[in-house]
């Protein structure tokens, strides 16, 4: 018998209020809270057994290809970890950009958790390239040296700019021929399909990809991210270090099930393509604001600015956004799936009144 649904819960917040500081400040897309409740009635086989899990399998195949094997855990740090296991032996290392999330973002996870030695290479755009990777990728068979065995790359990447179809491609045929995998960390893969224009397949499988993270929990999701295998020759074993690495979630379908409405239909395109659209719509306002300087490429949800590091502080008073940059001043503005063209506007004007006091 299903329990009379009841809580004790108070609200401990204000829903008017809206932040820029990530789209994980943004709660849970009602679809996807539906979603949940369809799923929870009654029992389902524990640790990954239930339908919901075997029907994802379907849902990621039709995006990623037939050979896509989708494995839920919980966040997108638990993803990368148990992925970058699943290319490289203990020796191994791998290749990334120096801001990338898995050297910066990530508390030392891939180290310490995996053992990972992360070769990093600076960049200007948060781009890897054939050449930048050679800045890194020599040393074989030296011993003294973790060996590069693989690459990551990040779309859309830490600076919310895009790799393209064909650059992902350049990437993946270069490293491939010197022996190394592919991994890519897709915590906002949803925002980089809608802004490209093309489906996730032709920048993933069919550019040479062996393994992704695929972000949910960044589109309207409550909690989940799935490691997809692209490569299973190449990319094995990804069951056992999922548990070793405390990712095996015991009421899996609540998981997949969150996917399934994200995937199944488009769901994920209106979510990512409105997040991208708002923060095109703030790139469009504060460019028109004296003293602003929009400083990287708009692209996907993310917006870089620099403005007076006061005007900052003052505005972070009244909506949350982090300094991107402690040492320029640049900071990161992030719009989401329910991010309003309100929300923008009424934040374009603070920047500007605040922008005013300062002049």
């Amino acid at each position: 018998m299903t329990p009379t649904p009841r809580t004790d819960a108070v609200r401990r917040h204000d829903p008017a209020v809206r932040g820029f500081a990530s789209d994980n400040y943004a709660g849970v897309h009602p679809e996807i809270l539906a979603a949940i409740a369809l799923a929870n009635d009654g029992h389902q086989v524990a640790y990954g057994e239930d339908q919901y899990t075997e029907h994802l399998q379907d849902v990621f195949q039709a995006h990623f290809g037939d050979r896509a094997e989708a494995y839920p855990v919980f966040n997108g740090t638990g993803a990368n970890v148990v992925a970058l296991q699943a290319l490289l032996p203990r020796w191994g290392a791998v290749v990334a950009a120096a801001s990338a999330h898995i050297n910066v973002d990530e508390c030392g996870a891939p180290e310490k958790i995996a053992g990972i030695k992360i070769h990093t290479v600076p960049t200007p755009d948060g781009k890897l390239t054939p050449e930048l990777i050679d800045q890194q990728a020599w040393g074989w068979d030296d011993e003294h040296r973790a060996q590069p065995l693989a690459v990551s790359i990040t779309q859309s990447t830490e600076l919310g700019t895009l790799y393209t179809v064909e650059e992902v491609k350049a990437i993946c045929d270069h490293a491939h021929e010197r022996g190394m995998l592919v991994h890519m960390d897709g915590s906002r893969l949803a925002n980089a399909a809608a802004s490209l224009g093309r489906p996730f397949r032709e920048f993933t499988t069919d550019a040479g990809v062996d393994v992704l993270s695929f972000g949910g929990t960044k589109n309207g999701l409550l909690a989940g991210e799935v490691v997809v295998v692209l490569n299973p020759e190449k990319v094995r074993n990804i069951k056992y270090l999922r548990k070793m690495s405390m990712q095996l979630a015991s009421k899996m379908r609540f998981v997949s099930v969150q996917f399934e409405a994200l995937l199944a239909g488009d769901l994920w395109l209106r979510n990512a393509g409105h997040a991208n659209a708002m923060a095109q719509r703030l790139e469009t306002a504060v460019r028109q604001i004296p003293g602003v300087t929009v400083v990287r490429p708009v692209q996907a949800n993310a917006v870089f600015a620099l403005l007076p590091r006061e005007v900052s502080e003052r505005l972070q008073k009244q909506y949350r956004f982090y300094f991107w940059d402690e040492h320029t001043g640049e900071v990161r503005w992030m719009a989401a799936f329910d991010t309003t063209e309100a929300d923008i506007d009424a934040f374009a004007a603070a920047i500007a009144q605040e922008m005013g006091r300062e002049g």
